[in-house]
């Protein structure tokens, strides 16, 4: 069938996406049997197809256009290796927006803890890309801790051949990066460490998705009830944040050891197959999820990072949300006392189902897992370097559903612009002024929260002060300075005891030392707040950081020692 053929099928199938009501099921029905019996010949279409069945299969009108959309899935990568066969050309398949296909094959210079992860998932499909490597610098750096000899030819020679180096040390000449990925997990260093000298290489690394499961073509989970969608979808304008916030909260139900560990591999498959990787979603701990069943076919997962892993400061939770079992949006958020800051990012396919709500449902268990009452939108998701968000018009997405600038410049400006869009209906905010929008935090309180008390934090300010009192009393010595913050700490607090300061040891201490050293009217703390700052301190590294988030919040002086620090005069 020639290009302009599937393409008017295509544009039809696409057409019926998002259309429920009466007679609509069957319509779909028809259309999907003509799509699915057609032969594409052309790249474009062929996206288009798997993008609308991908859609067909999170929102089903009815349990026929589940099967066959769940079918053709199954098949596709066939018809992508039919193309590629034919001399195709297949770069159209590389951008994010439509990376993952069955059947292409994905490139990237991963970090060291998800390409442990793949190697071990792929076995023998994965492989190092050598035609796009180029820094011998890096290799010359790392290498000699793996292969004996190996500085005999990095401190003195020019053009090492670095592929004999490995393939001798390895046993083979095979470019699988399983040895050196197991080298590095077998180096005596911290787990940090490991990532970051194995980071530093920017190896590129190539994996063939044939028809695995990790596809994003079939990477859905099975459900044990289908919502099939009958009605209109809900609309933005059928969502109230408030509303949806105050109702009763989610029940969270706790996995198993080994459940979490299927979530924490569902969500890397996720991210990898779309370019994306993020430090909660690589890092999860499996021992810490939860799952919350919304209705309308979301449920909704959550977790934390494991001890070794944390953030020196903010609790750390992300999460997953699937549609009737398909994976249609990852969430991020990092918390402090009351304050959370939301990553929140539905994939391109699903952008016109129901985002509004389930962005509330979203917020709605975040807010009852951390307890917080203020929320912040990371101006990347408005925009700020993010041309994506900047044509979408993410800013009045947030905005619309309560959301206000945390800086006044930008509220006088929002509310500038929502007078020309009451005068002129037609009037549309200039990509100019959506950047300008973008340039800072947007808030959401809920009741109770004190208003504007996040409005000029960071903890980027802490750090910053932390490290100007390095640089003027310990003359920029990081030991000298953490010695002397612990010494303090301790000796003010009351930790000098063998049993008191079980648990106040190492990174956690140290940072929480540093940070206290700031704080000049520590001492006259009562001996209540004092205990108090031990057991968040030891909650800390412990292994519920929830209870860490909770604890913070429980001490009100502390949470002013810290707004005061982390707020811009």
């Amino acid at each position: 069938m020639p290009p302009s053929s599937t393409g008017r099928l295509v544009g039809e199938l696409e057409n019926c996406r998002y259309r429920f009501g009466r007679g609509e099921a069957a319509r779909v029905v028809k259309v999907l049997a003509k799509a699915g019996a057609a032969q594409y010949d052309d790249v474009p279409s062929l996206i288009r197809f798997h993008e609308a069945l991908l859609v067909l299969r999170a929102f089903p009108p009815s349990p026929a256009v589940l099967r066959r959309s769940e079918q053709l899935l199954r098949a596709f990568w066939r018809r992508v290796q039919r193309l590629c066969k034919s001399g195709a050309e297949m770069d159209d398949f590389d951008p994010l927006e439509v990376s993952g296909i069955a059947g292409t094959t994905m490139q990237d210079a991963l970090g060291f803890d998800l390409a442990r992860w793949l190697v071990n998932r792929m076995p023998g499909k994965v492989e190092i890309a050598w035609n796009d490597f180029d820094d011998e610098r890096a290799l010359g750096a790392v290498w000699p801790r793996l292969m004996p000899l190996l500085e005999e030819d990095t401190l003195a020679e020019a053009n090492i051949p670095w592929r004999k180096w490995l393939e001798a040390a390895q046993g083979n000449r095979s470019n699988n990066p399983a040895w050196l990925v197991e080298r590095f997990g077998a180096l005596q260093l911290s787990d940090d460490e490991k990532s970051r000298l194995y980071d530093s290489l920017r190896m590129p690394i190539r994996w063939r998705l044939e028809n695995y499961r990790l596809s994003r073509t079939r990477n859905s989970r099975p459900v044990r009830r289908v919502f099939y969608h009958e009605q209109p979808l809900l609309t933005r304008k059928e969502v109230s944040l408030a509303q949806e916030l105050s109702r009763r909260p989610p029940a969270f139900t706790r996995l198993s050891r080994a459940r979490g560990e299927s979530v924490m591999d569902l969500i890397r498959e996720v991210m990898l197959v779309r370019y994306r990787e993020l430090y909660g979603t690589t890092l999860g701990d499996p021992r810490s999820v939860v799952c919350a069943d919304l209705g309308r076919g979301v449920s909704i997962y959550l977790w934390n990072l494991p001890p070794e892993r944390r953030l020196p400061l903010r609790a750390y939770v992300a999460g997953l949300t699937l549609k009737n079992g398909v994976p249609i949006n990852y969430i991020e958020a990092i918390g402090l006392f009351e304050w959370i800051e939301v990553g929140f990012n539905t994939f391109y396919t699903f952008r016109g189902g129901e985002v509004a709500w389930i962005f509330a449902q979203v917020l709605r268990c975040l807010c009852h897992l951390t307890s917080a009452t203020c929320v912040s939108m990371y101006p990347y998701q408005l925009g700020h370097n993010n041309e994506e968000a900047i044509e979408s018009g993410a800013f009045w997405f947030y905005r619309k559903l309560g959301f206000r600038p945390g800086r006044s410049d930008l509220l006088r400006l929002v509310q500038r612009e929502e007078s020309r869009i009451a005068r002129d209906p037609k009037y549309k905010t200039s990509a100019r002024t959506l950047r300008r929008l973008a340039e800072g935090h947007t808030f959401y309180e809920l009741p109770g929260s004190e208003a504007g008390a996040w409005d000029r934090f960071s903890t980027r300010n802490i750090g910053l002060r932390v490290n100007r009192r390095m640089a003027a009393e310990f003359g920029g010595s990081i030991e000298r300075f953490k010695k002397g913050a612990a010494r303090r700490l301790r000796r003010i607090v009351g930790a000098g005891g063998t049993g008191t300061s079980e648990g106040l040891r190492g990174a956690t201490l140290s940072t929480f030392a540093m940070i206290a050293a700031l704080i000049p009217d520590l001492a006259s703390w009562s001996p209540a707040e004092k205990k108090a700052l031990l057991e968040i301190i030891r909650a800390k590294s412990g292994s519920d950081e929830m209870r860490y988030l909770h604890l913070l919040q429980a001490h009100q002086r502390l949470r002013e020692a810290l707004l005061r620090l982390g707020s811009k005069v």
